[in-house]
């Protein structure tokens, strides 16, 4: 089904075609390639603009995730039988932050970014990790996800660690 991947931030020099590319291979390997969905990259502002309105923290970050399907279970995927609506939802990368975290940390942007596309699309299934129990669930399925990807791929992308991310 469709992926809308939209660069809109011009501060970041992004690499589209490699993202479009480690976007539907992570798709693959959470099995959700019949489902709609979106990436938005976007600046600091705009992602700021975001969390405070929908987290209220008025601060940017790195990924946001607007699910379709609200109260789903975590990794169980929307019974649908109309096609349009096999909708997963929108991802909104910060890319500056996401940058600027690589430069502090000195981590490989371009390999921290399925590691950000993972934690979002596990947040469209349904994923949380506001309690210990939820996070660990999370960690496991993030780990996963990220061993597929990284046999399909030659990468070594890791999740993230820290509870409450």
């Amino acid at each position: 089904m469709t992926l809308v991947l939209r660069n809109m931030q011009k501060l970041v020099k992004l690499n589209i075609a490699r993202l479009e590319t480690e976007v539907n291979i992570l798709r693959k390997c959470f099995g959700v390639e019949q489902f709609d969905m979106s990436v938005l990259c976007i600046c600091d502002e705009e992602m700021a603009t975001l969390n405070s309105a929908y987290r209220r923290i008025n601060s940017t970050t790195d990924v946001l995730a607007f699910p379709f399907y609200e109260g789903l279970e975590p990794g169980v995927l929307p019974k649908v039988d109309n096609p349009d609506e096999k909708i997963l939802g929108d991802i909104f990368l910060g890319v500056s932050h996401i940058s600027d975290q690589c430069k502090k940390y000195d981590a490989d942007f371009d390999g921290t970014l399925p590691i950000m596309l993972t934690h979002g699309m596990c947040h469209l299934l349904g994923y949380d990790h506001e309690t210990e129990a939820q996070w660990r669930k999370m960690y496991s399925k993030e780990l996963q996800i990220l061993d597929e990807f990284n046999k399909l791929t030659g990468k070594t992308c890791k999740p993230l660690t820290a509870v409450g991310h």
